[in-house]
């Protein structure tokens, strides 16, 4: 099974050369800056390109990086400092695309600048960093959206719009993997260093919790779990078991040490759906109970999953209210892991 680099650039390489669709941008269009030049950078800027566009300006800690990438993907502006991009009037929005433990010095940054925010996962350390962040938000009067795939993808959408028409019932159950071998020889990786928030809540967990959360109807209030921690102090394993007011149970499992299916299981009183790679998945299969069929749902694209982000934040900043309300979903999983980072005794160095 490729690791999620490779099978986004396989992706982005499959749909190059077809047309964009004509309904994913569909309000009035952004000018867009970015922070940070890494992996998640440059998938955005492949991605948008798919669209026909371009980054308006990057910075980077680093100038030769933010350089390199603006030649590399026709990028306008490079800034020399932070400062400067958030001080350019050319700028609508700005995608935040470094490290967890950084995220919340740039909201600050871009959200008083009054410039509107797409901020990547996990969108801040902590539910104070959030609650801050969505304060400085309000203040100002832009829009803040968190990153995360599973808040933006087509086929949530669609499930989604399925699920509350009473179609497929009650849902009772939410079951999801998550598990990616990272190797212990260099403890200093992002994944196990705690200078850089690494573990798995923050880095894997986001995924499962938000489709868990995205499909209950209420924030869990009764949570047991088991974690275990790294010898850097990260949670490198954890078991995960809540409820909410309503009866619906979610169990989620996840590991930075050992391979596991990406796999979400939720089952309804009259159907279950199972959804492979749930990340950025385009396809589920809903099992319907009465008499075993399989359906297949097909929706959005794996290669469009950044446009689709950067298309809700547009949407939010033209009013679209269901666009807006992302940010609650999110504000519910930031509590959830950091309720449980605080039962594992994981603590950053900015928490301390």
């Amino acid at each position: 099974m490729p690791d999620a680099a490779t099978a986004a650039a396989a992706a982005y390489e499959a749909a190059k050369d077809r047309p964009f669709p004509d309904d994913v941008f569909v309000a009035p269009q952004l000018t867009w800056a970015v922070i940070g030049c890494g992996v998640i950078a440059n998938q955005m800027a492949e991605s948008l390109a798919l669209a026909g566009r371009r980054i308006h300006g990057v910075a980077n800690r680093t100038r030769e990086k933010a350089a390199a990438f603006a030649e590399r993907h026709g990028v306008e502006r490079v800034y020399d400092s932070f400062e400067d991009l958030y001080a350019d009037p050319a700028v609508d929005a700005v995608y935040v695309t470094t490290p967890h433990n950084t995220h919340i010095r740039y909201l600050r940054g871009a959200l008083a600048a009054g410039k509107h925010v797409l901020c990547e996962k996990s969108i801040t350390l902590n539910s104070a960093e959030l609650d801050e962040a969505r304060a400085l938000a309000e203040k100002n009067g832009v829009v803040l959206m968190d990153a995360t795939t599973i808040l933006h993808m087509p086929l949530y959408v669609e499930l989604l719009r399925r699920a509350r028409t009473g179609e497929f019932g009650r849902m009772n159950l939410a079951q999801l993997n998550f598990g990616s071998y990272k190797e212990y020889g260099d403890l200093t990786n992002r994944f196990y260093n705690i200078d850089l928030a690494g573990g798995a809540m923050l880095d894997i967990g986001v995924y499962a919790l938000s489709l868990m959360r995205l499909f209950m109807e209420s924030q869990p209030t009764e949570v047991v779990s088991l974690g275990n921690l790294a010898s850097t102090g990260v949670d490198e394993a954890g078991g995960v078991v809540c409820r909410n007011a309503e009866g619906q149970i979610g169990v989620v499992s996840l590991t930075l040490h050992s391979k596991q299916p990406k796999r979400a299981v939720l089952s309804f009183d009259r159907c279950y759906v199972e959804v492979e790679e749930y990340p950025r998945a385009d396809a589920a299969t809903i099992v319907w109970t009465e008499d075993g069929r399989r359906e297949t749902v097909a929706c959005g694209e794996e290669a469009y999953a950044l446009c689709y982000e950067m298309a809700d934040l547009e949407a939010a900043v033209a009013g679209d209210a269901e666009k807006r309300a992302l940010l609650g979903c999110a504000s519910d999983v930031m509590e959830l892991m950091t309720r449980l980072r605080a039962d594992w005794g994981v603590v950053y160095p900015e928490e301390r």
